[in-house]
C-alpha cells in the first residue's frame, strides 16, 4: 500500500453572514489547481499564518489578494494577528458579502483553524460548537494549547456588522 499524504481537503465553513475555506499550504507546483479551489468557493481573500514558501503574482492576477498573518505553529495567535484578521473580515464581507476568505496554515489543522474558531465565537458561537464544527470537517483541528486558548477567549463583538459602524447601511 502506498502511503499516500493525508491532509484532508479544503472545507468550507460558513456561520451567519460569513464563509472561510480552511486549506493546506499551496506550493507552487500546485498553485493552478489551488486558484480552481478558490474560484469555486469565491475567494477574494487568502489569508497566510504561516511563512511564505510560494510566490503570489499568480493568484493577485486573478484578483485574489494574499495577506500575511504568520506566528509559530503550535501556538495560539498574537492580539495583533487578531486584530488584523477581524479587521480584513468586517472589509470584505462589508464590501463583498458573498465572497469567502480562504485561511491556510502549513497542514490547515492548527493555526487557520484557530482563526476561523475565533471568528465563530465573535459571531456569536460557543467556543465548543466552533471546535466541533471545524472538527467534524477537519479530523485533528486545534490542539490542547489552543483549545485552551480558545476556551479563555472573550468575544468583544468584533464582527458586528451593524449599528453604531461608519458606512454601514442595513435596511431591515
Amino acid at each position: 500500500m502506498r502511503h499516500k499524504d493525508i491532509r484532508p481537503p479544503p472545507c468550507e465553513i460558513q456561520y451567519k453572514n460569513m464563509k472561510f475555506l480552511i486549506t493546506d499550504r499551496p506550493t507552487d507546483q500546485n498553485i493552478q489547481h489551488y486558484i480552481a479551489e478558490l474560484k469555486k468557493h469565491n475567494v477574494r481573500d487568502v489569508v497566510r499564518v504561516c511563512e511564505p514558501t510560494y510566490k503570489v503574482e499568480e493568484l493577485k492576477s486573478e484578483g485574489i489578494d494574499v495577506k500575511d498573518l504568520a506566528y509559530d505553529d503550535g501556538t495560539s495567535p498574537p492580539m495583533e494577528v487578531v486584530e488584523e484578521w477581524f479587521t480584513l473580515l468586517k472589509a470584505r464581507f462589508t464590501e463583498n458579502p458573498e465572497s469567502c476568505v480562504a485561511v491556510h496554515c502549513v497542514a490547515g489543522l492548527g493555526r487557520a483553524p484557530v482563526l476561523v474558531a475565533l471568528a465563530l465565537i465573535e459571531l456569536g458561537m460557543k467556543y465548543e460548537d466552533a471546535v466541533e464544527l471545524i472538527r467534524e470537517k477537519r479530523r485533528g483541528a486545534i490542539n490542547a494549547k489552543q483549545l485552551g486558548f480558545l476556551e479563555k477567549y472573550r468575544p468583544k463583538s468584533r464582527l458586528k456588522m451593524r449599528n453604531g459602524h461608519k458606512n454601514s447601511c442595513c435596511i431591515q
